[in-house]
């Protein structure tokens, strides 16, 4: 017990000298820039629309207030309390002798793992804006369009080009520093991508047809889960939480030791939980009811290509304000996709600053050029090593690493989390520590009858749900 204690004042000798968030508002709105992604923005309309549409939505719902915002607030409470990144965080919080620091390297890995296929990702979403402004898919066929996006991927020439462009741009802004850089220029994306993604949503509703996407969307029909099965669709909609909300490897930690000691942490995750839910919500609400109004429901099924082939039919079937709606849904998919790049940057340049004692410009310049080689690898498995099937047949390198990442690092993370701050203080953080943490401040406070389910309920679920899904993923 006096072993924590000690460990637990650590931080408070350096607190001043951390980078610190010029504003509330700095803070959540770049919590939710990482949270608020492609997670948002590609994966859960197409997720939403193979799981149930309506009824799947209750069942994510229903984890992210069980699992995501207790995590959450767990993390952001580590963060503060350590001032430290996910490099050093559990080793200046941890119990002498202990080793949850070790989990460090994991999460630190997760990191890097995360963007070595997002940055990809982020890429094609350069790529698609530069194409729909220049009118390439103008009068084009589904076929054709299909087909664009078949020769765009077979290109590493062009996957690499965008995929730099991402990171570039990514560590560029981490380089002009937290307020300067981070704060400044996620602000500005993120109240952009807010208003980008209500007009385009307030279009989309007014559309003839509209309203069968709507019902589609909202109204929960369980035949739909019945169909699919109810445990795939659990499953779905616990990984969904997991992966909107970064949880599980320090992407929050981060922020949280980024922030002062005004707020409760639990309010803060609330809050982050609800912007990151809301734009998840609307994205859904932009694409699946433009499906329906142009005929084109039955291609809700196409899975992670619905963005880039499908929606240029869409904006063909708008005429000539097509190209310009599809230019501004573009703009809102790079601007969501960078906030997260940009905020997972931060994570792993302030890794490297706190374990090898680099200055920013060092740790940014270092890094970039890591990521730009760490990334080939997705890059090239649509194209070069498109014959590598890592998880079977039709199964890619970015498959593999997402498979890492979302089914492994970010719930075997969270669990990590959850123990370190619920088991005694023998033999991690402990409960009152981190409640002290997370209470600390005006705001909503995390509740204190929480603690039965937060110590035995909740790792229970995650470790069930976790080897659950992945045998449910091999068979």
């Amino acid at each position: 017990m006096e072993n924590n204690k000690i460990t637990n004042e650590q931080p408070t000798k350096t607190a001043s000298e951390r980078e610190k968030f010029g504003s509330r508002l700095g803070f959540l709105l770049i919590s939710a820039g990482c949270a608020i992604g492609l997670g948002n923005v590609w994966r859960f309309p197409y997720i939403a629309a193979q799981y149930g549409g309506g009824a799947f939505i209750l069942i994510y719902l229903l984890f992210l207030v069980a699992f995501g915002i207790p995590i959450m607030t767990m993390e952001f409470s580590v963060g503060r309390a350590s001032q430290k990144s996910i490099a050093e965080s559990f080793k200046v919080l941890e119990p002498k002798g202990k080793k949850w620091h070790w989990y460090g390297a994991v999460g630190t890995t997760g990191n890097y793992l995360l963007m070595m296929f997002y940055t990809t990702i982020t890429g094609w979403m350069f790529a698609y804006f530069f194409k729909t402004i220049s009118g390439d898919f103008a009068g084009a066929s589904a076929e054709a369009i299909s087909a664009q996006f078949g020769e765009f991927v077979s290109n590493p020439w062009a996957l690499i080009g965008f995929m730099s462009l991402a990171t570039v741009i990514g560590f560029s802004v981490c380089a002009l520093g937290l307020k300067n850089g981070v704060e400044r220029i996620t602000k500005v994306m993120m109240l952009a991508l807010l208003a980008i993604i209500a007009g385009l949503a307030v279009y989309v509703i007014c559309l003839p047809g509209a309203g069968e996407g709507l019902a589609y969307y909202f109204i929960p029909d369980f035949s739909k889960i019945a169909q699919v099965g109810i445990g795939q669709v659990i499953f779905a909609a616990m990984g969904q939480a997991f992966f909107t909300l970064s949880v599980g490897m320090g992407s929050m930690a981060i922020f949280g030791s980024y922030i002062k000691k005004d707020r409760k942490l639990f309010g803060e995750a609330v809050a982050v939980a609800s912007v990151d839910t809301s734009v998840a919500l609307i994205a859904g609400l932009t694409i699946i009811p433009a499906c329906f109004a142009f005929n084109l429901e039955g291609s809700l099924k196409a899975g992670p290509g619905l963005i880039f082939e499908v929606l240029p039919n869409v904006f063909n079937s708008m005429g000539a304000f097509g190209q310009v709606f599809g230019a501004l849904f573009f703009i809102f998919m790079i601007f969501a996709a960078l906030s997260t790049v940009i905020a997972v940057f931060e994570n792993i340049v302030s890794a490297s600053m706190d374990k090898f004692g680099w200055s920013r410009l060092k740790s940014c310049l270092i890094n970039c050029a890591l990521m730009l080689v760490l990334a080939l690898p997705c890059v090239l498995g649509f194209n070069v090593l498109a014959g590598f099937t890592p998880l079977g047949a039709g199964t890619n390198v970015l498959d593999l690493e997402d498979f890492i990442v979302s089914n492994n690092i970010l719930p075997l993370g969270s669990l990590v989390y959850v123990l370190f701050c619920t088991m005694s203080e023998k033999h991690a953080w402990g409960w009152d520590n981190f409640l002290l943490e997370a209470n600390t401040g005006k705001g909503l406070s995390y509740p204190k009858w929480l603690r039965f389910y937060s110590k035995y309920i909740l790792p229970v679920v995650l470790i069930v749900l976790w080897a659950w899904g992945n045998i449910a993923f091999f068979m």
